[in-house]
């Protein structure tokens, strides 16, 4: 029984199959297709507000009973000189100018927004609960468990994942170097880390005792089977869910990632100033002749956003981050629900081949 593992037993869910929590791509369709199939939905929340939390939430519990979970960004705060500000300022005005638009400064408030939102996952009665960027604080991490909530940390090395079980996380994701969108790392050495998927799992697997999820690369059963034989208990898919139907990625985001190839994929700090895998383009190229000059995130993420709302909204995928992970070839057009059963019965097939062999 490949399904029957100690994720889907702590989550309560039929497979150990994770749709990753993708920032500005989650939908409630999205998240309740997948909770539907069985599988566990994630409602991408890192850059949301209290009220559209809360309204997610609600919309998603409106479409499934089954259990979802949210992630969250653990906040940082990085500093910058207004020199450095304005430097970046003069390398993106181009962009600026190309679609008419006005710069905006960036600001860091030291707020509550996050607290707020951690509120709203204990209001709502949300019972999993994920983190990127980083582990919370050790009174997040207790008011969250006193609440019953389940914590699935992030790591891409062997360090970053004994840390996550250190401060109290039921689980770990070991994001591999091949995974789409933003890097979960958090410790220093690990920043430039180029750890794979398949390297990554089986060591964190016999360093830690809580359940480690695979992430990278992973688009189909085959890799989820490849995951769970390394010691996995899950797998977590983002670029997989990324071209379905019920994701909000722009069109011409699903396009680029559907008619790319596993070359086509680069890491870059230029759109948000945290490393990210993503297609290469026109902005990717040009940025790379002022990496010293990329403000630490989220500064450089606050300047850019402007103009990749306006290359989103324009169809100009040139400048647009698209995020994706190296597995592109495998990407779909299809639901959600489809793709996961899909997968579901590959990995089916792959035992019952075993077991004809035997």
């Amino acid at each position: 029984m490949w399904n029957h593992t100690e994720v889907t037993r702590q989550l309560k869910i039929q497979y150990p199959i994770i749709q990753a929590p993708m920032a500005g791509s989650t939908t409630p369709e999205l998240v309740s297709a997948v909770s539907n199939g069985g599988g566990l939905g994630s409602i991408g929340a890192g850059y949301y507000s209290p009220e559209k939390l809360a309204e997610d939430i609600r919309n998603t519990k409106a479409i499934t009973d089954q259990p979802f979970s949210v992630n969250l960004f653990v906040p940082e705060y990085n500093e910058v000189t207004s020199t450095q500000i304005d430097r970046m300022k003069e390398i993106l005005t181009p962009y600026y100018e190309e679609f008419n638009i006005e710069p905006d400064m960036p600001t860091i408030d030291k707020d509550d927004t996050f607290d707020q939102l951690v509120q709203i996952i204990i209001d709502e009665n949300i019972k999993i609960c994920s983190f990127t960027f980083g582990i919370p604080d050790p009174v997040t991490v207790k008011k969250l468990k006193k609440a019953g909530v389940t914590l699935i940390g992030c790591a891409t090395t062997v360090d970053e994942a004994i840390l996550n079980e250190q401060a109290g996380m039921d689980m770990v994701v070991a994001q591999g170097f091949e995974a789409g969108g933003h890097r979960g790392s958090f410790v220093q050495t690990a920043l430039r880390s180029s750890v794979g998927t398949m390297s990554l799992v089986p060591q964190i697997k016999d360093k830690v005792t809580i359940p480690v999820i695979a992430a990278g690369g992973i688009m189909d059963g085959r890799g989820l089977y490849a995951g769970l034989k390394l010691g996995a208990d899950a797998a977590q898919m983002g670029t997989a869910f990324l071209t379905t139907k019920e994701s909000a990625a722009p069109k011409i985001h699903k396009e680029a990632i559907l008619n790319s190839t596993e070359a086509d994929t680069v890491l870059t700090r230029s759109f948000s100033g945290k490393y990210a895998r993503g297609i290469r383009n026109r902005f990717i190229d040009e940025m790379d002749w002022h990496q010293e000059d990329i403000l630490p995130y989220p500064f450089q993420n606050q300047m850019t956003k402007k103009i990749r709302s306006k290359a989103a909204a324009e169809g100009k995928s040139d400048i647009l981050h698209l995020w994706s992970g190296q597995s592109v070839r495998l990407s779909r057009d299809v639901e959600a629900g489809e793709l996961l059963m899909d997968i579901v019965n590959q990995v089916n097939k792959i035992l019952r081949n075993e077991n004809y062999h035997k």
